[in-house]
């Protein structure tokens, strides 16, 4: 059995430590603070007993736990990201632990009545009577990738405690700069040396995914000319007006608080201007290929009409492809998806196989040769103040990575 007061032990460390990327810089890792969790997780590996514990210059680690068996078994791996959203505060952060949850509203800050609510939440109720791991209300928890960082390493462990479980070669690798996008840039796939890996960076208890969003960004520039307010007429001309008209022909529904399943989008992140400059932030998301490709073929569309159309208008766009579903790379060796779904079930989870509404390292380590499904870590909320993991949703997790490695190992 895995030791779950270990495991939480371990997973109140790690997220105790900042360790936030930042999408404005341009180096590897994004912000020096992900070495304080970089180095630390490299002790662990060499503690547990792992071998072949490496970092480099990137911060991008990894390590080996040898085969136990003596016949050729392919060998696989265990990925997550050490690194925490810059969409919230990662600091201070200060874990609340809730012992046999009553399935109610939890208080995470009373005086600035902050609440979890059941009832906004309701997933919530699915986890009576748990242990539940919250924030404070002042910052994010960090399970997002924490939780899976701490389950690779429990399940490393018990594995090597326990050498009666038969298992093949196993990789481990733990990367920064998930979070802006970059976790996989510099991840070398040849070096990792697997056949193929699982992301332990899900949600829910039992989610298990290998479709992802094709994901793009889109800049649009709105230029224009400021004058006098009290001289303006047939002067000046407004780029924030202009940036308006370009965000009011967009489709209304296709937004992310409109979408679910596989339905695809176009998010307006940010926007900031002036009358002589302003500048839109878009993020594009769809499962579909072609749908993709005419989403952002639709935008150049747009402001190309409006160049044309409207006389005043000098506008730009600058369309950048971030990742792609890994779908494509994943179903034509489909057999690693029901290796990880027969694991779900023998420790009595019921896999969620669903498409992610997002992205993972995985994705883009599937397009770099090593093809990556991705299993639940359990947190609910990412990215904010009422991000949350139940204690028992780790430790299944954990027994997830040991019965893959054990079913990989039979003849």
């Amino acid at each position: 059995m895995i030791n779950s007061q270990r495991l939480l032990e371990r997973f109140l460390t790690y997220i105790k430590i900042d360790s936030q990327s930042d999408p404005s810089s341009n180096a590897t890792p994004s912000t020096e603070k992900q070495w304080d969790i970089a180095d630390l997780l490299k002790k662990e590996l060499e503690n547990i007993g792992l071998e072949e514990v490496s970092i480099d210059d990137k911060a991008y680690i990894m390590a080996t736990l040898p085969s136990n068996v003596e016949y050729d078994v392919d060998t696989i791996g265990f990925v997550s990201h050490f690194d925490t959203s810059p969409d919230f505060k990662a600091s201070d952060i200060n874990p609340q632990i809730h012992e046999n949850y009553d399935g109610g509203d939890i208080v995470l800050n009373s005086e600035q009545n902050i609440v979890l609510s059941s009832s906004y939440f309701k997933e919530l109720k699915d986890y009576k009577g748990q242990t539940l791991i919250t924030t404070d209300g002042t910052t994010l928890l960090s399970a997002d990738d924490k939780a899976g960082v701490t389950e690779i390493i429990s399940a490393m462990e018990y594995l090597v405690d326990h050498p009666e479980i038969k298992h093949g070669k196993i990789r481990v690798g733990f990367t920064p700069d998930e979070e802006i996008g970059r976790g996989a840039h510099h991840f070398d796939v040849d070096k990792f040396g697997a056949k193929y890996a699982y992301t332990m960076d899900g949600s829910q208890i039992g989610e298990l995914e290998y479709e992802n969003f094709n994901a793009a960004s889109a800049v649009i520039k709105f230029k224009g000319t400021s004058v006098h307010p009290g001289y303006a007429k047939n002067k000046m001309v407004n780029s924030i007006y202009m940036a308006q008209r370009f965000i009011d022909v967009l489709p209304k529904d296709e937004v992310p608080e409109r979408t679910e399943d596989y339905e695809g989008f176009f998010h307006l992140s940010k926007i900031s201007g002036d009358i002589e400059l302003t500048e839109l932030k878009y993020i594009i998301r769809d499962h579909d290929k072609d749908k993709f490709e005419a989403r952002k073929q639709l935008m150049q569309d747009i402001v190309s009409k409006m160049n044309t159309s409207i006389e005043e208008a000098d506008i730009s766009i600058e369309l950048k492809d971030q990742y792609f579903n890994m779908r494509e790379k994943v179903e034509p060796i489909k057999y690693i998806v029901d290796i990880a779904e027969e694991a779900m079930k023998q420790i009595d989870i019921t896999p969620i196989l669903k498409p992610i509404r997002g992205g993972t390292d995985g994705a883009q380590l599937s397009y770099k040769g090593l093809p990556c499904p991705n299993i639940f870590a359990g947190g609910h909320n990412f990215h904010g103040k009422f991000e949350y993991v139940p204690l028992e949703s780790m430790v299944k997790a954990t027994e997830v990575i040991v019965k893959i490695a054990e079913l990989t190992a039979r003849k």
